[in-house]
């Protein structure tokens, strides 16, 4: 295949064929050009949503993106003029209800893959917590502390976050599939080790790996479903895939305390192992392709086999990013927003003490239940369904929160909406988290009965959903083209938090006692509650001086008049 290159005598044409069939050998321009493509990802988000299934990170500002967004009756549109002059590339694209299209696949298949992509965060999220029932055993099994057996959660997690840097990158230029494929594999070849571990070395690095590979799942199941739905059809979909990663942690507990009372701890790793295995082979086998720029290269790919010519490409054989640009955009730029940008530094923060005060659950409810109230493992396990149910009923709700948001921001049609009516979801559900501390704590007493402890999780569970996905949306809608960016550092530091607080909250329980410690958390709850407001209040003014916030039509239409051969529409 000849290398491929812009020509340096003709800048990006932007032309559209309009539908029509073109000459086999040589592709002419429509005398309407479109205005340029680069920014389409933003331009749909003034409609509220992100195009997060575009290539954007990893191919340079010239690209057109139009590609990946427009159907043509001939597979085709326009590219750039080939190095020698002569010719134009032909940038393949999907057909009129093309079969191909992930888009116009039925909802039955859609809703499989959805509900199969789930399963699977729900088991990676289930993955990281039904070992800690019992931590006490590997301690007593290895002759560690209890703080060093409690690496096998803090390694897990921390791989969350460090995974993502690295599979989310490599996801938007070799697909989808093949990430889920190769990291699932190594993920489940390196529970065995866990499993069969001799000594605690061996069990804390296969956990490390595992939580490195499992991240992977977590870290592009958002992009499978937007490669899928289109927009509108979204929110039941997602509410589904968001409400896993805290559903998966809430039931680890209770099936891994009935298994580690009757078979003991290496058992959880065997139950993990089965569970793994079973969402690899029905991803491998059953799931297929999501990502268009994946499936466009492998269909340009063929086209030039077929053909014999060499000018059917896609825009990531022309202009991707050079390696250089793409390392800083996915490794430096997630740190530069998070200690630059106070809106991803606050709001990450904020997502840091969840996340942590659901990790910080796995050992409080233990010593609650099981010091305080003389539960076994598994009954101290079944305290956490109220918590589980709150986060169901919270997803449940995801649709009449859009449903909402879609009504307030009517009114500006043709325009992107304030970024801060995201927050209102914020707002409402955030004071649940310290009213479900403030009872976990005070009835929290080992001669009071139970049932207050335990419901204290449903007010916790049922506002975790809310605040995420509110939380989400806000970096999205305020970063745009920088939302991954965003979303990476958040992702990265609140893993780093929850991998920490498992190796001292029994310390702080400890010294300060039930109530105090849990009141603790629940201060530090209730003072992040006035992130949202804060936001909400001077939110419009951060972003305007900001370097990296989306700052609307304005930002599109300068961008564009930086651009050669751009025309306005």
């Amino acid at each position: 295949m000849a290398s491929y290159g812009r020509s340096p005598a003709m800048p990006h044409s932007r032309a559209e064929t309009g539908g029509q069939d073109t000459d086999p050998d040589s592709v002419t321009l429509s005398p309407v050009s479109t205005v340029n493509e680069h920014r389409m990802v933003t331009r749909s988000a003034t409609h509220g949503d992100y195009e997060v299934d575009l290539p954007t990170r990893i191919l340079s500002n010239n690209a057109n993106l139009a590609e990946y967004l427009v159907e043509t009756p001939s597979g085709q549109i326009p590219g750039p003029i080939e190095p020698g002059g002569q010719r134009r590339y032909r940038l393949v694209t999907f057909q009129p209800n093309d079969p191909e299209n992930p888009k116009n696949w039925s909802k039955a298949k859609k809703w499989y893959i959805t509900m199969v992509v789930a399963i699977t965060c729900f088991v990676v999220a289930f993955s990281s917590s039904v070992v800690t029932p019992d931590i006490a055993g590997v301690a007593e099994e290895f002759n560690v502390s209890r703080e060093v057996a409690l690496l096998s959660i803090t390694l897990f997690v921390v791989g969350f976050g460090i995974g993502p840097l690295v599979f989310a990158p490599l996801s938007e230029v070799y697909g989808r599939k093949i990430i889920y494929v190769s990291t699932l594999g190594l993920a489940v070849i390196f529970v065995i080790p866990g499993a069969v571990a001799k000594n605690i070395q061996t069990l804390l690095v296969a956990r490390a790996i595992d939580g490195i590979a499992f991240s992977a799942p977590i870290t592009i199941i958002g992009g499978t479903l937007a490669d899928m739905w289109k927009p509108e059809e979204r929110g039941i979909p997602m509410a589904a895939f968001s409400a896993a990663p805290f559903i998966g942690p809430a039931i680890g507990p209770l099936a891994g305390g009935f298994l580690s009372d009757a078979a003991g701890w290496r058992w959880l790793y065997w139950l993990h192992l089965i569970l793994a295995g079973i969402v690899w082979l029905v991803i491998t086998f059953t799931v297929p392709e999501t990502y268009a720029p994946t499936i466009l290269a492998s269909r340009a790919k063929k086209l030039r086999k077929e053909t014999g010519q060499s000018d059917w490409v896609t825009e990531q054989d022309l202009d991707m990013r050079p390696l250089g640009e793409r390392m800083r955009i996915f490794l430096i730029m997630p740190l530069k927003l998070l200690f630059t940008e106070l809106i991803v530094l606050l709001i990450s923060l904020y997502m840091s003490v969840l996340y942590g005060l659901l990790y910080m659950f796995f050992i409080a409810f233990p010593i609650v239940f099981e010091e305080g109230k003389g539960f076994s493992a598994g009954l101290s396990g079944l305290t956490f369904i109220p918590l589980a149910i709150g986060v169901v009923l919270s997803a449940m709700c995801a649709p009449l929160v859009n449903k909402h948001y879609l009504k307030i921001t009517a009114p500006y049609v043709g325009q992107m909406p304030p970024a801060e009516l995201r927050l209102i979801p914020m707002m409402l559900s955030c004071w649940f988290i310290p009213i479900g501390m403030i009872i976990f704590a005070w009835t929290s007493y080992p001669r009071l009965i139970w049932v207050g402890p335990t419901l204290a999780g449903f007010p916790v569970g049922f506002g975790f959903i809310f605040l995420y996905n509110s939380a989400n949306n806000y970096l999205v809608d305020t970063y745009q083209d920088k939302a991954a960016s965003a979303l990476a550092a958040k992702t990265f530091i609140r893993s780093l938090w929850g991998a920490g607080v498992v190796l001292f909250t029994a310390q702080m329980y400890d010294r300060l006692g039930y109530q105090w410690a849990s009141t603790l958390l629940a201060g530090i709850s209730l003072l992040c509650c006035g992130i949202p407001f804060l936001f909400w209040k001077y939110g419009a003014r951060i972003r305007s001086k900001s370097k990296y916030c989306y700052k609307g039509d304005d930002e599109l239409m300068e961008k564009q008049k930086q651009l050669p051969n751009s025309s306005k529409v």
